[in-house]
């Protein structure tokens, strides 16, 4: 665990900030598009750099776990309430058609509406510190009666070896999904074309084969992509100002992240968000020590004072408008007003639902499933259920692919 003195801590934030909001905006990092697209359309650009950050991510800090390098894990407790708070925000973000860090790298590179949904979402987090009370009692204690905990810390041997093994079962049940859309359904329908069956598996179990196949296709992808990424003869200011892969930013924002679990915690986003709404009202005057979520939960014995995280996601603003700003991207965009209900409900599902689920899809897919947390793999599964739900109804006119 690393000691850095004040200024040290407000660097690292503002630098780790700035790195984020650059990957997130140049790869068009957004968790709506990572699951949205997939169900509707079965594009997969966005979701392949969500898994590729979340396998180097376990493995990062797993390994930081192990030798002492890392400020905590991600342990709400959990229960219903967490799958129940992951819906409501899958929704919300998909009604308003970005995530939380996708509303802030938008909002970065000119977008007027995400400035609309984030307004809400400080709105939805304002409303549910008033009202945390209520939520404390009938919420959070009764459907979040689990005290929360890591896989890391259920078994006798090392959070490495827990860690390696867990991104070892996500990469095989990746290739099995990979390799079960790739092979033919029966033997009679020959292999896909340009997709040959691997030789010595085509009398393995069917699973097995799916398996196989889908290693395969993941190593031949990975390998492609690396070599064109080396053979790339554009020049190197062109190759920076033009967008980049998603699988190449999820590593990079993973590797920020290890940095930051080093220096602070785990990576989040509304969190932060929430504090940073009860220090405006604080500045408007408003006795935000004496609410309990603020005076006591977000922050430390009612000190409110802006915190290094708070630092790190308005750098991370900042960093997404450098880079729109140097690629040319960055303009003002206004809304169409039809679509003005999508933000402003949106964002207060967003802003709520984030509060009831605990974190957003970076706190709780991003960094909690990295950090193998049991609440934050019922919230994930709820925001990814809000999702397909959102999707369909959005898309039911015209239905979606998966």
């Amino acid at each position: 665990m690393v000691a850095l003195s004040p200024t040290g801590y407000i660097v690292v934030s503002i630098l780790v900030g700035l790195s984020f909001g650059i990957f997130l905006q140049k790869a068009r990092f957004c968790f709506v598009s990572a699951f949205r697209d997939f169900i509707a359309f079965k594009d997969t650009r966005v979701l392949k750099g969500v898994l590729a950050g979340v396998f180097v991510l376990t493995i990062f800090w797993s390994a930081q776990a192990t030798f002492g390098f890392f400020r905590g894990f991600w342990t709400p407790a959990w229960g219903l309430g967490s799958f129940i708070g992951g819906v409501v925000f899958g929704i919300g973000m998909t009604y308003a058609g970005g995530c939380a860090s996708g509303t802030l790298y938008r909002a970065g590179q000119g977008y007027v509406q995400f400035w609309i949904v984030l307004a809400f979402m400080f709105v939805g987090y304002i409303l549910f510190a008033f009202a945390f009370p209520v939520f404390e009692v009938h919420y959070f204690g009764r459907l979040n009666p689990f005290a929360g905990t890591t896989l890391y810390l259920q078994f006798p041997w090392s959070p490495a070896v827990t860690g390696l093994l867990a991104a070892l079962v996500g990469l095989v049940a990746y290739a099995y999904m990979v390799g079960r859309t790739s092979l033919p359904r029966t033997p009679e329908e020959g292999p896909p074309t340009g997709t040959p069956v691997s030789a010595g598996v085509t009398h393995a179990p069917a699973f097995l084969t799916q398996i196989v196949e889908g290693l395969r296709l993941t190593v031949d992808g990975t390998v492609t992509h690396l070599r064109g990424w080396r053979a790339d003869e554009r020049p190197l200011k062109k190759r920076l100002r033009d967008p980049w892969d998603a699988r190449t930013a999820g590593i990079g924002m993973a590797v920020v992240a290890a940095i930051w679990f080093w220096v602070h915690g785990h990576w989040a986003i509304t969190g932060a968000e929430a504090q940073w709404a009860g220090w405006m009202l604080n500045q408007a005057g408003v006795d935000v020590a004496g609410v309990r979520y603020w005076g006591s939960i977000l922050f430390i014995d009612g000190a409110i004072t802006i915190t290094v995280d708070m630092l790190m996601i308005a750098a991370l603003m900042a960093g997404s408008f450098l880079a729109a700003y140097g690629s040319g991207d960055f303009r003002i965009r206004t809304p169409r007003r039809n679509r003005l209900p999508n933000y402003v409900v949106g964002g207060l599902l967003m802003g709520v639902g984030s509060r009831l689920a605990a974190g957003c899809n970076i706190a709780n897919l991003f960094s909690g499933v990295a950090l193998l947390s049991v609440h934050s793999f019922l919230a994930g599964f709820g925001i990814i259920v809000g999702v397909y739900v959102m999707t369909h109804w959005m898309y039911r006119e015209v239905g979606c692919a998966i």
